[in-house]
């Protein structure tokens, strides 16, 4: 009996301790939750994280998450692109421009969508980045 109080102690010891762990790793790095985040991505943003104080990161995080945009919605926007509005995916990225010519050219006759259906994840890289960069100015400048 006691041999068997001992073991469930021991496993509900372990569990525990996972759980304290995945928590610790899932705070100390909460970019991880974003959908589609990439190894490249996450990379860049604890780069440019490193020198913020823990309430900017917060801020930081806030900001970015609400600013960013995955590969997969670039997609399916640029998918839209070939059975309705072309150029949805380039207003969704901020490029305005490029927006209103796809939509009064079809897509560029078609071309330029397909080339944005191949592209898409740089697409989504670069608009990203640049938010990031907004982003990070923004909780700088937060205390």
């Amino acid at each position: 009996m006691l041999f068997l109080n001992c073991n469930l102690l021991l496993i509900q010891q372990i569990k525990t301790t996972k759980l304290k762990h995945t928590n610790m790793d899932f705070y100390s790095n909460p970019y991880m939750s974003m959908p589609g985040v990439t190894s490249e991505e996450l990379t860049f943003l604890q780069q440019a994280t490193a020198e913020l104080n823990e309430n900017q990161k917060k801020h930081f995080y806030l900001i970015y998450t609400g600013k960013r945009k995955s590969a997969q919605d670039i997609l399916i926007f640029t998918l839209i692109g070939f059975f309705g509005v072309a150029g949805i995916q380039r207003f969704l990225v901020g490029q305005i421009g490029m927006g209103i010519l796809y939509f009064f050219t079809g897509g560029l006759c078609v071309i330029g969508t397909i080339v944005d259906l191949v592209n898409h994840k740089q697409l989504a890289t670069d608009f990203n980045r640049k938010m990031a960069y907004e982003s990070f100015q923004i909780a700088k400048m937060s205390v």
